[in-house]
Formats: structure tokens, sequence, C-alpha cells
């Protein structure tokens, strides 16, 4: 680029970035490329809808072991022996004492069995959930959600001898919470530019757009395969798709309803601008250089995604996801359908993940309304305030109690869709970047390694605990623990890796077992047998 062009450049991009509204297309610029679609989806609309639990969420106080000898080694490390609260909570059957002080366990009562269908490997043994969780424990009984024990990222079957061992290979940078999230979804640290969701939407992306014009199936494809209401990170990401971004409550875009600051003659002059970004000194005209000319491009699909998507959006303020109300009235943050019952004081308070869900909601219904033709999704939420390192009765209760009621509104919404029951066709995940510490270090527990999650729909084969639950043991007084399972402080050496955990989801989605091999980087080293993890119906 000659100085002339770069200063021009230069100038006009420092002028865009004082426009305010015009900032936020929804789209990250760099999402929209001239790549063109991968192998095509085929079938019915599949989605699958990731929730981020950020900070590390304590798998041990989410889902328990109570059999007896589970129970004894879980309170010789939680309930200090000096009789102050500690982090055990009690045992199931308990009434919670909502005199107790908000940070004392006896405040949420006792842990919540669930059942399991007695796999050889967990023979003998008994689960439980958190207290907070009992919406959680009906769709658990009721068999649409199902428990995937002990999974976390592994390059290898790792054993206890594995890990003391610094020649054998192990993830990098394991317990830091920036690399650990970045490993989860794309199987590399902090830097990683793709994710095992965005690289499996390239694969499935060609079938989405069906129906609609060359122009507006490829602004499909690229922008609304992968999809994220709030921030959106590294998983969402692929070669081809990145993360078209929302807010929780609408599309962002050029201005607002076709106008900038009020006006529509601004709108239009800022997006022909935004389009031809190259002077001749009276006007813009397009671009003649490359990197003009693709700024150029990349800027109009912008426009255009966003124009198409808030063009067709479904109202927010509509059953089943909304208390209906008048369009210029509704107000999200005021519906009762996205508040959740503190589990800690009792009040009622706004759950922002409960608020993403139903931006999820209104984006699959717009799919069916406006005739997209799009055939496989993935989304992505996120929940903060896991990382319990202390206060963790009252922190950890207060998140669990939001993940409990947005998911029991996220499967009530999907089973009263205006294009009908959408529970098989969507599985809702959870992940964290760590499990935690099972030793105490007061009032909370510290980083650790495999924990446990969920996995939600109608394509769940439910009321099951999924992998290999851990054993649990007593630390001697040296430190150590006897069981196979547990290395320092009692944290977790994951015995499902997360690479077993996207083949079975991405193999539910469609995606062919030669991408998946070539998407998941260490599923060669574990049997093919135990690639599906059978937590998925066909």
């Amino acid at each position: 680029m000659n100085p002339s062009n770069r200063r021009q450049f230069l100038q006009h991009m420092a002028a865009l970035s004082g426009m305010g509204a015009a900032a936020p297309l929804g789209l990250s610029l760099s999402a929209l490329t001239e790549a063109a679609a991968q192998s095509a989806g085929s079938g019915s609309y599949r989605a699958l809808v990731c929730i981020v639990l950020n900070g590390g969420n304590d798998a041990f106080n989410t889902v328990l072991a109570t059999d007896a000898t589970s129970w004894d080694h879980y309170n010789t490390h939680r309930k200090p022996a000096d009789g102050s609260a500690g982090i055990a909570l009690p045992a199931p059957g308990i009434v919670a004492n909502g005199a107790a002080a908000r940070s004392d366990p006896a405040r949420l009562g006792g842990v919540l069995p669930i059942s399991h269908q007695g796999r050889s490997v967990h023979a003998g043994r008994n689960f439980a959930l958190h207290p907070a969780l009992s919406n959680v424990q009906s769709l658990h009984e009721a068999g649409r959600i199902a428990v995937l024990a002990n999974v976390g990222p592994l390059t290898r079957p790792t054993t206890k001898a594995d890990f003391a061992n610094a020649t054998v290979s192990k993830p990098a940078k394991l317990f830091s919470h920036n690399d650990q999230q970045s490993t989860w979804q794309s199987f590399n640290a902090e830097g990683a530019d793709k994710g095992w969701g965005g690289l499996m939407g390239d694969k499935l992306m060609g079938g989405n757009g069906a129906g609609r014009s060359a122009s507006e199936a490829g602004i499909i494809q690229r922008s609304f395969t992968c999809m994220s209401p709030g921030s959106a990170s590294v998983w969402l990401a692929g070669q081809t798709v990145l993360p078209y971004q929302s807010s929780t409550t609408g599309i962002l875009g050029l201005g607002s309803a076709g106008k900038v600051y009020g006006s529509s003659a601004l709108h239009g002059s800022m997006a022909a601008i935004m389009g031809k970004l190259q002077s001749d000194g009276s006007h813009w005209v397009p671009a003649r250089n490359l990197l003009h000319s693709d700024h150029q491009k990349v800027v109009q699909r912008a426009l255009q995604a966003s124009d198409l998507l808030s063009a067709n959006l479904a109202a927010g303020g509509s059953a089943p996801w909304a208390t209906p109300a008048g369009a210029a009235s509704y107000n999200a943050y005021n519906d009762d359908l996205l508040k959740y019952t503190s589990v800690i004081d009792g009040t009622r308070k706004t759950n922002h993940l409960a608020m993403q869900l139903q931006m999820v909601a209104r984006l699959i219904a717009t799919n069916a309304a406006a005739n997209l033709g799009i055939t496989r999704q993935f989304f992505m939420v996120n929940l903060g305030g896991f990382d319990t390192h202390d206060d963790q009765i009252r922190n950890h209760g207060e998140r669990l109690t939001q993940l409990n009621h947005a998911m029991a509104y996220f499967d009530v919404v999907l089973g009263s869709m205006p294009a009908g029951d959408l529970r098989a066709q969507v599985t809702t995940f959870t992940i964290s970047e760590f499990g935690r510490t099972f030793t105490s270090n007061g009032d909370g527990s510290d980083h650790g390694w495999g924990g446990h999650q969920f996995i939600m729909g109608g394509a769940v084969k439910g009321t099951e605990v999924y992998g290999t639950f851990p054993a649990y043991s007593t630390a001697n007084s040296s430190g150590v623990f006897s069981s196979p399972d547990q290395i320092q402080n009692g944290s977790l050496i994951p015995s499902t890796s997360v690479d077993q955990y996207a083949y079975t989801l991405g193999k539910w989605m469609g995606v062919s077992q030669a991408d998946l091999g070539s998407i998941l980087p260490h599923l060669s080293q574990f049997d093919s047998s135990v690639h599906d993890l059978g937590f998925m119906k066909a």
C-alpha cells in the first residue's frame, strides 16, 4: 500500500471508530471470508448449546458420591474437625435450616439423590446433586439430563504414575484459568484461534441456507452457523465461520431500526462509506487495492448479515420464551420467567444465563419462521463466578441456582416452540475449565483438573452417570491420596477426555468420523470402542 492510500485508510478507520452505534456489527468482521462452505450437513435441524461455567466449577459439590465409603472420605476433607461450617454439604434428607448463616451448608439442606442404571463400573455407588439443583434432579430422573463424570483435557489415557512422570505427554499449563478455558475449547493453550465447535461448523455449514438466494445462503452459512448472545470464545471459531455475536436482547448493527442518530439518510451514507474505503479526493469510490477490496467485502457482508437477521428476529416479548407483552413495553429484565429465587437469601433476581438462553430460543425460532434454511447451529452462553476460593457455600450455591433455573427454563421453552417441540433437536451441555480440589482451604477450594458435566435434551439418554465416577480417598500424613484418581489436594485425573465428549456430541450433529478424527487431535490415543460415550441417541 502506498503512503497516500495508507493514510486515507487509517484516517477513515479512525473516523469509523468514533461513530458509536456504527461500530458493533454483531459479527466479527474477520468472520466473513472468501472461503467456500465445506461439506453439507443433512437431515432435520439440530443444534448444540454450550453453557460455559467460567471459573472452574467445584465438581465435588455439584455431583456427589454418597455411598458410605465415599461419603466418609468427602466429610473428612470438607467438614472441619473443629466444628466450623466448612464446605461439606449435608447428607440426603436433611431439611434446610433457613436460620443458619449464609455461609453455613446447613442453610442449603441435604444433597439430592439421583438414579443410575447400575453399570458395572458404578456398582455399589450412590450419587446426588447439590441442594440447589432440584430442577436438574427432576430432569435427570425424567430422562432428559445425563451426567458425564470426571471429564477433562487429556492428550492420552493418563494414570497417576503418568502424571508424576515428566516425560509423559499431558495438557500444557494445567490449573491455569485462561489456558485451560482455551484447552477445553480448542485443545491448545491461550492464544488458539480455532475451536472444535467452529471446526464442526465448518464441516456442516454447507447445509445451511437451503432455499435462499446464493448471496443470502453464503451469509447464513458464514454468519449464523455459530452464534453467541453475548461474549464469544474460541470454541465457536472455525476456519471459515466465526461467531456471530448479538446482545442478549437484540441484534447489534449499524445504528438502530435503519437509522443513525435518528437519521435514515445518515444510516445510508454511513453504510455506503463503510463499504467503499478509498477516496479519489472528492468522494468515496470502490476499492482499487487488495486490502481495501477485502475490507469492503467484509463490511458489506457484515451489514447484510445484520440486516437479514434483524429484519426477521422473533419478537422478544412472545411466548414461550417470555411473558407476552406489547412490543414497546416488554423488558426482559422485568420478566418473571427470567428470574430465579436465590437459595441463599430468598430474593428474586434476574438470571442473565436465562436471558442468554432466551435469545438462543429466539434465534432458533427465527430460522423456522423466516425460512432461513439452517440445519445445523452451534451456540455458546456463559455463566461466571465459579472461581470459589472462598465463601464457596454462598457463591457456589448462588451460581448453581442460576444454572438450575436456566436449564429448566430452556427445557420448557424448547418444548413449546412455535415450530413444535424442539427438545430432541437441541442438545445443551456444560463445560468448565477445570474442577477443584477435594481438600478445602477453609471456606473454599482451589484449582483442580477433572470435573463432572451435564448434558440435556430429548436426544440424551438420561437418568444415568456416564464415564467412570472417581474413587475418593483420605490423604495420609504426607498429604498423599491412595485413590488412583486423585493427585495433590485430591484433584481428579480425568478418566474421560474432552476429545471423547466432543466426539459423542459431534457424531450426533452429523459430523463424519473422518472429520471428527481431524478435528479432535488426541482422539486416536483412545480406544475406538470408547470414542462414543453412549449418552446420545442416534
